[in-house]
């Protein structure tokens, strides 16, 4: 696999030397375009969403099964689990992957998000739309603001006290952090709903989130013991955080973090800043096409099932072209996630030392 300079280096020193970045992109979409790998799948997600489905339709029968047992929070997990991949197809919806056009996406999208999963179309349109953007660009990125967790060195350095301790050590709480991730993507539902901002479909979101979450909530307390009820909430929520964190962790984290009013082409911003994970077809049902990282922020609109030709063409692209293309196994990318945030927790940028190819951060 292609391997180049120091990627920071190719970042800092942008696209001069290196031809027209424009045609550079337009010669390789041309070649996507010309293979087939742009239209779409319906028949693909019309299996797969029947399939998620058909799990949730067992689910709930198991529910019904095993109510009044503590073997109900198997079912919890598993639901964590299909709320998840419910949201994968979400998110493919956004992209306009799945149906040729725009408004039936976005319809499709919100009555996923809100009225299935429970979170708001609108909230993750905004956020994940600047993520795609501005990928790994400090200010302009959500993706790597500040919250919890410190993602590049500048916002480390501000940090004092408790906070700064903490950050040293991030890399460890951070998956388990991600148990509470189902719970801050609810919050963020309704905090996105009733702000006041400006909200695509407000009343719309409000009425499908109360839907679901109250429902389901609801039925819950209905129909089980109120500790069971707790249990069972708290089980699900903490599988679907889990599995959503985990499966978006390793794309761009421990990817070279771009300063801002950093100048580089949409080819290798895109290249340089994200990460694929080997798995082959396993995989990409597993993480519902995240996975091709690289594709997906080349080619947002491609269908899942032809992100892995994708991946063959643009893999034997950039080796031409002499640019960085990250790919690796999933533990490892977890292994790199963690220690990247450790070392950008002390204070240290990774890419200017000399350890700065390890793992995650060169093409194996």
């Amino acid at each position: 696999m292609t391997t180049a300079a120091d990627p920071s280096r190719v970042i800092k020193t942008g696209p001069r030397g290196i031809g027209n970045p424009i045609s550079e992109f337009s010669a390789l979409l041309h070649t996507i375009r010309d293979a087939g790998l742009l239209r779409r799948s319906k028949a693909f997600y019309a299996l797969t969403f029947a399939a998620i489905t058909i799990a949730m339709v067992g689910a709930w029968f198991g529910f019904a099964l095993l109510n009044g047992t503590w073997y109900l929070l198997i079912i919890a997990a598993v639901m964590g689990i299909l709320f998840t991949q419910y949201a994968f197809i979400t998110h493919e919806l956004s992209h306009r992957q799945v149906f040729t056009s725009n408004k039936f996406n976005d319809f499709a999208g919100r009555i996923m998000a809100d009225l299935v999963v429970g979170i708001s179309y609108s909230w993750w349109m905004s956020k994940h739309s600047r993520h795609h953007a501005n990928s790994n660009t400090v200010g302009r990125d959500p993706d790597v603001e500040t919250d919890f967790i410190v993602f590049h060195k500048e916002a480390a350095d501000e940090l004092t006290g408790v906070s700064k301790w903490l950050a040293k050590r991030q890399g460890y709480v951070f998956f388990p952090v991600l148990l509470l991730e189902g719970v801050n993507l609810h919050r963020h539902a309704f905090q996105t709903v009733f702000s006041k901002g400006k909200v695509d479909k407000r009343a719309l979101e409000i009425v499908l989130l109360t839907i679901r979450n109250v429902g389901y909530i609801g039925v819950l307390f209905t129909f089980l013991p109120v500790g069971m009820a707790f249990a069972f909430l708290g089980v699900q929520l903490a599988i679907f955080g889990l599995y959503m964190g985990a499966s978006f962790a390793p794309n761009h984290i421990g990817m070279p973090v771009l300063p801002r009013g950093s100048k580089v082409d949409f080819l290798r911003r895109q290249v340089l800043t994200s990460r694929n994970i080997k798995g082959g077809h396993v995989m990409n049902h597993f993480m519902g096409g995240l996975n091709y990282q690289i594709e997906h922020h080349l080619f947002p609109s491609m269908a899942r099932p032809h992100l892995r030709r994708a991946g063959e063409i643009v893999r034997e692209y950039c080796a031409a072209k002499g640019i960085l293309y990250t790919e690796v196994h999933l533990l490892p990318a977890y292994g790199t996630v963690i220690s990247y945030l450790n070392e950008v927790g002390r204070g240290v940028d990774p890419f200017d030392c000399p350890g700065a190819a390890r793992g995650g951060y060169s093409a194996t």
